[in-house]
């Protein structure tokens, strides 16, 4: 009828609803430090409080650098193509090679194991990105990818109902926004990755806590190589899941808008099973 108003969402396919029930229950999953409790019996916050201070920092410094230097690495590598499927297992095993190789060595390897694991995982992400239809060699895909990296599950424990996927999000926005038009200003296909200091560093902030939790929990007595690969195996999953939730949401905000699909992702209900 003339003048009717329409239900939010009407435009959406029962596929796309499936979809962004998936995407919440991926988004709002355990978290990286309930995980890693779960798997190891131990709270990781509490390891974490065993964590030299020195040590703590040197890894908020290497964050910083591994995300510089895995997006000008990726930015050089990374090959466009026609969407497919991901290959997560290719990425977990190779990120479960070098878990295994630190926990034999002990946590002192760790540092050197950064900017390769944190390489790994973004290949990992945009490898998703790709799957979803998304182009990575597009400046807003690259800029999507690097957002990931400060997902890390769960709910706001403060705003019950809340995501903390969304809080991320706006946190981010304008730095995003910023670096996005940036690379494309610089060209980053060209490899001009430094172009954007100010969204590394809110990301480093917020993977460097994540990194800390992961450091954490290879200080707990477990079996040294099995451990280490279990905790990374952990690491990357919990992150290709972020990816994929990530790049759902982002496809059906390009096809429906975003102020559509986020009141829907808050009403939706989640009978679906990631």
């Amino acid at each position: 009828m003339p003048g009717e108003v329409m239900p939010v969402g009407a435009s959406l396919s029962d596929q796309d609803l499936k979809d962004l029930r998936r995407a919440r229950l991926l988004l709002e999953g355990p978290t990286m430090a309930s995980k890693l409790t779960q798997k190891l019996g131990r709270p990781v916050e509490r390891a974490m409080g065993c964590l030299p201070r020195f040590f703590r920092s040197t890894i908020e410094l290497s964050t910083k650098a591994a995300l510089n230097h895995s997006v000008k690495l990726a930015s050089i590598t990374m090959r466009d193509g026609a969407p497919g499927r991901a290959a997560p297992g290719m990425h977990q095993m190779a990120l479960m090679v070098s878990g295994g190789l630190g926990g034999a060595l002990g946590l002192a390897t760790f540092l050197w194991e950064i900017p390769l694991s944190t390489t790994l995982m973004l290949r990992s992400i945009a490898d998703i990105a790709r799957s979803e239809g998304f182009s990575i060699r597009s400046p807003e895909t690259l800029t999507a990818c690097i957002e990931v990296f400060a997902l890390e599950g769960g709910r706001q424990k403060d705003q019950p109902g809340s995501s903390n996927y969304w809080a991320v999000r706006l946190a981010l926005a304008r730095v995003v926004s910023e670096a996005t038009a940036a690379m494309a200003a610089a060209q980053i296909s060209q490899g001009s990755g430094a172009v954007i200091p100010r969204l590394i560093s809110a990301v480093a902030a917020r993977f460097g806590v994540i990194l800390s939790q992961q450091a954490a929990a290879k200080m707990i007595p477990i079996a040294g190589a099995a451990g280490g690969m279990a905790i990374n195996l952990i690491f990357i999953r919990h992150f290709q899941r972020m990816a994929r939730g990530h790049f759902i949401m982002r496809r059906l905000e390009q096809t429906h808008g975003p102020e559509v699909i986020r009141q829907l992702y808050r009403s939706v209900a989640l009978p679906y099973t990631a």
